[in-house]
């Protein structure tokens, strides 16, 4: 099972992440950092690093340190997101600014961006690409930070296209799922090629996974979601969906209305499947799963590459 088999990368990273981030004085800021990573998740990012790393016959026990540093990352744009979101709780837990307060949160989000790349820094690998790997981590944070800065823009547009959601949906999700895979590639030896199609897989199926979430989250009942069905419309994002309506001409009137109510929210939903716009959201997040694996042809065959496969697979196989 790909449960248990991400269950066994999970468990690497997990028992890595106090070894490379001891809770030190000044103690709360560490516990701070730790917080969430210390309330688990499924670590499909350094998951999928390990994996790469095998895929190309290198050794995952050696890409342990890049595996915890992709963690990091992700995390650290949790923090913020939450900070953004004025979230309460995050995996069951307090929201780290909740418990500490909005200046420290910032301080412990910041302080999990600088570790990430003392710790990939461990990594044991040949200079040039320990450096190839720094400047790669580098630039996806920066991705990271201009895929939420459009995100946020888009709310206060109504002419998004297509294009620029996606360029947007690759920034800010996409980008560190393929960043975890190359790095695994790279800091292994692989060859160009393979780096590119790992690479490839990652950003492909990374944009399949977020357009899969969009819908996901849009129509799951809110007694199996856990959170408030039509939140999206609510906050007036411009998902694929919404865009896809748009062009249309159809007109969503509970969109970026913080006061719909449900029976709004309910018209909505129905404008948008009646449209279509659902079921064209939902085509092309499977296109681009499909495209994805079809980047791994090139990969010699391995139980790695189809653990990968199979990972592309679940990312979008849950229902909520």
């Amino acid at each position: 099972m790909i449960e248990e088999i991400l269950q066994k990368k999970a468990k690497l990273v997990d028992e890595s992440i106090p070894k490379f981030l001891p809770i030190t004085p000044p103690d709360e800021l560490y516990k701070a950092m730790r917080h969430l990573l210390d309330a688990g998740g499924k670590r499909l990012r350094p998951s999928a690093l390990l994996l790469a790393s095998e895929a190309v016959g290198g050794k995952p026990d050696d890409v342990l340190p890049a595996a915890v540093a992709v963690e990091l990352v992700h995390n650290f744009t949790l923090i913020h997101d939450d900070i953004m979101d004025e979230a309460d709780l995050r995996r069951g837990l307090a929201t780290v600014h909740k418990k500490w307060g909005v200046p420290r949160a910032i301080i412990a989000g910041d302080a999990l961006y600088s570790k990430a790349f003392e710790i990939l820094s461990c990594t044991k690998s040949e200079p040039q690409r320990l450096v190839e790997s720094l400047e790669l981590l580098s630039k996806t944070c920066t991705d990271i930070c201009e895929g939420q800065w459009m995100d946020m823009n888009f709310q206060t547009r109504k002419d998004v296209t297509e294009e620029e959601y996606m360029r947007m949906v690759e920034k800010k999700t996409a980008v560190l799922f393929a960043t975890a895979l190359k790095l695994g590639a790279v800091l292994s030896g692989a060859n160009r090629e393979h780096v590119r199609a790992l690479w490839d897989f990652g950003r492909l199926t990374g944009v399949g996974f977020q357009i899969y979430d969009d819908v996901i989250d849009l129509i799951t009942p809110e007694e199996i979601l856990g959170k408030a069905q039509g939140g999206d419309i609510i906050e007036g994002k411009r998902t694929l969906i919404i865009i896809h309506a748009l062009s249309k001409g159809i007109s969503i009137d509970a969109l970026g209305k913080c006061n719909a109510t449900r029976s709004e929210i309910s018209a909505a939903l129905t404008t948008l499947k009646e449209s279509g716009s659902i079921d064209y959201a939902m085509n092309k997040a499977l296109s681009f799963v499909d495209e994805g694996k079809a980047a791994l042809a090139m990969l010699p065959e391995s139980e790695a590459k189809n653990i990968l496969t199979r990972l592309a697979d679940y990312m979008i196989e849950r229902k909520y």
